[in-house]
């Protein structure tokens, strides 16, 4: 008895290839992103409300003022500009960055001074869980008041946007100061340039000979 045999004895692996083919361009199973990849991902968030009592506070409202931290990874050599707001929080790979307030000096202060106050978490490898490493106030032109030590992760304060009010309830200007001054100098000299009274020049004079009875 003859067999019978496909005339195309491949025609089912084409279209399985072209499935296969398919599949492998599609978009990649949860969980095999690639590990640097998520070291260098930045995730941002809204962190714990301010406290109220920075709204009195002057100059610019401390929600509306913006930083700019510097994070370096000693691992991989890469450092990274964080631009943030008091209550946000950053995580970069295994560490978190939160900012809780940013200020500097007024322009009338003699030493300018920008500092921020800086919490880092880091979830270390060793038992996989976060820790704090660091909180409390970072300042730029003398970051040796307060360093963040850690073998991997560094954090500095470059910048913080903000403005002081130029007048206040006390504020007084030079310029009306010395408007004042010179007002006050023209009273003075009115005053003594006046005419003498009336009594004084009503009165006669010594030498005046008396006049004659009648």
């Amino acid at each position: 008895m003859r067999r019978c045999r496909s005339a195309a004895p491949g025609r089912w692996l084409i279209p399985l290839g072209l499935l296969l083919l398919v599949s492998a361009c599609g978009p990649k199973p949860a969980g095999t992103d690639n590990a640097a990849d998520s070291a260098n991902r930045e995730e941002r968030s809204r962190d714990q409300p301010l406290a109220r009592a920075s709204a009195g506070l002057p100059g610019t409202p401390m929600a509306e003022r913006e930083a700019v931290l510097g994070l370096l990874n000693k691992r991989n050599g890469i450092t990274r500009e964080l631009k943030m707001k008091p209550g946000e929080a950053v995580r970069v790979g295994n560490a978190i960055v939160r900012l809780r307030a940013c200020e500097t000096t007024a322009p009338w202060e003699t030493e300018p001074e920008t500092g921020a106050f800086v919490q880092l978490d880091v979830q270390e490898t060793r038992d996989n869980k976060w820790h704090r490493i660091f909180s409390g106030w970072l300042f730029k032109e003398r970051p040796d008041r307060n360093v963040v030590i850690h073998p991997v992760y560094d954090v500095w304060v470059m910048s913080c946007a903000m403005s002081w009010p130029e007048t206040g309830p006390d504020t007084v200007r030079a310029a009306e100061r010395a408007g004042r001054s010179a007002e006050s100098s023209d009273a003075a000299d009115n005053a003594s340039s006046a005419p003498k009274s009336a009594d004084n020049a009503s009165a006669p004079s010594a030498s005046a000979s008396p006049s004659k009875p009648e």
